[in-house]
Protein backbone atom coordinates (compact mmCIF):
# COMPACT_ATOMS: atom_id res chain seq x y z
CA UNK A 1 0.00 0.00 0.00
CA UNK A 2 1.62 3.38 -0.87
CA UNK A 3 0.71 4.63 3.01
CA UNK A 4 3.25 2.26 4.05
CA UNK A 5 6.01 3.80 1.77
CA UNK A 6 5.55 7.17 2.82
CA UNK A 7 6.92 8.11 5.84
CA UNK A 8 5.43 10.26 8.72
CA UNK A 9 5.54 13.47 8.87
CA UNK A 10 6.43 13.90 12.33
CA UNK A 11 9.29 11.52 12.23
CA UNK A 12 10.93 13.16 8.88
CA UNK A 13 10.67 16.70 10.68
CA UNK A 14 12.36 15.12 14.05
CA UNK A 15 15.65 13.47 12.01
CA UNK A 16 15.78 17.02 10.24
CA UNK A 17 15.62 19.32 14.12
CA UNK A 18 12.24 20.32 12.55
CA UNK A 19 9.73 19.09 14.69
CA UNK A 20 6.80 21.63 15.94
CA UNK A 21 7.44 23.59 13.12
CA UNK A 22 5.22 24.69 9.80
CA UNK A 23 8.00 23.42 7.24
CA UNK A 24 8.03 25.65 3.74
CA UNK A 25 10.20 23.28 1.23
CA UNK A 26 11.68 23.28 -1.83
CA UNK A 27 13.70 20.09 -3.35
CA UNK A 28 15.92 20.93 -6.42
CA UNK A 29 18.88 22.52 -8.11
CA UNK A 30 19.96 25.99 -6.60
CA UNK A 31 20.56 27.91 -9.32
CA UNK A 32 19.43 32.08 -9.32
CA UNK A 33 16.47 31.88 -11.44
CA UNK A 34 14.56 29.58 -8.95
CA UNK A 35 14.08 32.50 -7.04
CA UNK A 36 15.58 30.59 -3.38
CA UNK A 37 17.37 34.04 -2.32
CA UNK A 38 13.53 35.64 -2.51
CA UNK A 39 12.49 33.15 -0.20
CA UNK A 40 14.97 33.41 2.31
CA UNK A 41 14.47 37.12 2.24
CA UNK A 42 10.82 36.74 3.00
CA UNK A 43 11.21 34.50 6.09
CA UNK A 44 12.13 37.86 8.59
CA UNK A 45 8.51 39.12 7.39
CA UNK A 46 7.05 35.90 7.45
CA UNK A 47 8.34 35.83 11.28
CA UNK A 48 6.78 38.62 12.99
CA UNK A 49 3.31 36.71 12.78
CA UNK A 50 4.39 33.16 12.31
CA UNK A 51 7.98 32.41 14.45
CA UNK A 52 7.12 28.92 13.96
CA UNK A 53 7.82 28.81 10.07
CA UNK A 54 11.01 26.85 9.11
CA UNK A 55 12.76 26.48 5.64
CA UNK A 56 13.89 22.88 4.44
CA UNK A 57 16.20 23.65 0.98
CA UNK A 58 16.97 20.37 -0.61
CA UNK A 59 19.32 20.00 -3.01
CA UNK A 60 22.61 21.65 -4.29
CA UNK A 61 23.63 23.86 -6.85
CA UNK A 62 25.76 27.05 -7.95
CA UNK A 63 23.37 29.09 -5.43
CA UNK A 64 24.38 26.97 -2.39
CA UNK A 65 26.78 29.23 -0.69
CA UNK A 66 25.47 32.10 -1.58
CA UNK A 67 22.14 30.88 0.38
CA UNK A 68 24.29 29.55 3.46
CA UNK A 69 25.88 33.33 3.56
CA UNK A 70 22.40 35.11 2.86
CA UNK A 71 20.61 32.43 5.90
CA UNK A 72 23.54 33.78 8.12
CA UNK A 73 23.70 37.58 7.28
CA UNK A 74 19.76 37.43 7.99
CA UNK A 75 20.02 35.53 11.33
CA UNK A 76 17.97 32.46 10.09
CA UNK A 77 20.38 29.45 10.83
CA UNK A 78 17.74 28.60 13.36
CA UNK A 79 15.06 28.68 10.94
CA UNK A 80 16.37 27.77 7.36
CA UNK A 81 18.15 23.21 7.48
CA UNK A 82 20.13 23.07 4.18
CA UNK A 83 19.65 19.05 3.64
CA UNK A 84 21.97 19.35 0.82
CA UNK A 85 21.74 16.28 -1.56
CA UNK A 86 20.14 13.68 -0.68
CA UNK A 87 19.98 9.72 -2.15
CA UNK A 88 16.92 9.29 -4.16
CA UNK A 89 15.96 7.18 -1.50
CA UNK A 90 15.04 9.65 1.06
CA UNK A 91 13.00 12.31 -1.36
CA UNK A 92 10.14 10.85 -0.10
CA UNK A 93 11.12 11.61 3.68
CA UNK A 94 12.09 15.42 1.91
CA UNK A 95 8.63 15.61 0.93
CA UNK A 96 7.24 14.06 3.93
CA UNK A 97 8.66 16.79 6.42
CA UNK A 98 7.30 20.18 3.85
CA UNK A 99 3.78 21.63 5.04
CA UNK A 100 4.15 23.71 1.78
CA UNK A 101 6.25 23.23 -1.14
CA UNK A 102 7.74 26.85 -2.63
CA UNK A 103 8.48 27.51 -5.95
CA UNK A 104 9.82 31.37 -6.23
CA UNK A 105 11.42 31.18 -9.95
CA UNK A 106 12.28 34.79 -10.68
CA UNK A 107 10.61 36.02 -13.70
CA UNK A 108 13.37 36.09 -16.89
CA UNK A 109 12.85 34.38 -20.30
CA UNK A 110 13.78 31.25 -18.77
CA UNK A 111 11.38 31.12 -16.60
CA UNK A 112 8.17 32.35 -18.66
CA UNK A 113 9.43 29.87 -21.41
CA UNK A 114 10.40 26.59 -19.44
CA UNK A 115 7.36 24.58 -17.54
CA UNK A 116 9.71 22.86 -14.04
CA UNK A 117 8.95 19.41 -13.50
CA UNK A 118 9.18 19.93 -9.67
CA UNK A 119 6.12 20.99 -8.49
CA UNK A 120 4.06 18.40 -10.46
CA UNK A 121 6.57 15.95 -8.37
CA UNK A 122 5.07 17.64 -5.47
CA UNK A 123 1.33 17.93 -6.78
CA UNK A 124 1.80 14.18 -7.57
CA UNK A 125 2.53 13.23 -4.01
CA UNK A 126 -0.38 15.22 -3.25
CA UNK A 127 1.78 18.34 -1.40
CA UNK A 128 0.14 22.10 -1.42
CA UNK A 129 2.13 24.12 -4.25
CA UNK A 130 2.67 27.65 -4.25
CA UNK A 131 4.32 29.21 -7.14
CA UNK A 132 5.53 33.04 -8.72
CA UNK A 133 3.18 33.31 -11.48
CA UNK A 134 6.24 32.90 -13.95
CA UNK A 135 4.65 31.31 -17.58
CA UNK A 136 6.28 28.28 -16.86
CA UNK A 137 3.98 27.67 -13.72
CA UNK A 138 0.83 29.24 -14.57
CA UNK A 139 0.76 26.18 -16.77
CA UNK A 140 0.68 23.87 -13.93
CA UNK A 141 -1.19 25.89 -11.19
CA UNK A 142 -4.64 26.98 -11.05
CA UNK A 143 -4.38 29.83 -8.98
CA UNK A 144 -6.95 28.62 -5.30
CA UNK A 145 -7.70 25.46 -7.33
CA UNK A 146 -4.53 23.21 -7.95
CA UNK A 147 -2.28 25.66 -6.16
CA UNK A 148 -1.60 29.30 -5.36
CA UNK A 149 0.13 31.82 -7.23
CA UNK A 150 2.30 35.03 -6.05
CA UNK A 151 3.55 37.93 -7.81
CA UNK A 152 7.23 36.85 -9.30
CA UNK A 153 10.41 38.67 -8.04
CA UNK A 154 8.31 40.25 -4.62
CA UNK A 155 9.52 38.86 -1.46
CA UNK A 156 6.69 40.69 0.20
CA UNK A 157 3.93 38.70 -2.15
CA UNK A 158 5.96 35.67 -1.49
CA UNK A 159 5.48 36.54 2.42
CA UNK A 160 1.93 37.46 2.10
CA UNK A 161 1.12 34.04 0.25
CA UNK A 162 2.41 32.32 2.92
CA UNK A 163 0.62 33.85 5.75
CA UNK A 164 -2.15 33.30 3.97
CA UNK A 165 -1.71 29.87 3.27
CA UNK A 166 -0.31 28.85 6.85
CA UNK A 167 -2.99 27.72 9.02
CA UNK A 168 -3.07 30.17 11.64
CA UNK A 169 -4.32 27.81 14.23
CA UNK A 170 -1.80 26.50 16.74
CA UNK A 171 0.95 23.43 14.30
CA UNK A 172 2.41 22.21 17.26
CA UNK A 173 -0.99 20.90 18.22
CA UNK A 174 -1.78 19.88 14.88
CA UNK A 175 1.92 18.44 14.06
CA UNK A 176 0.58 15.75 16.79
Amino acid sequence: KLDETVPDANIARAQLGLQGRFVLGFLGSFFAWEGLELLLRALPRIHLQRPDIAVLLVGSGPEFLRLRQLATSLGLENHVCFAGQVPHSRILQMYAAVDLLVFPRVPIRLTEMVTPIKPLEAMALGKVVMASDVGGHRELVEHGRTGWLFEAGSAEALADAVLELAPAHDVQAQLQ
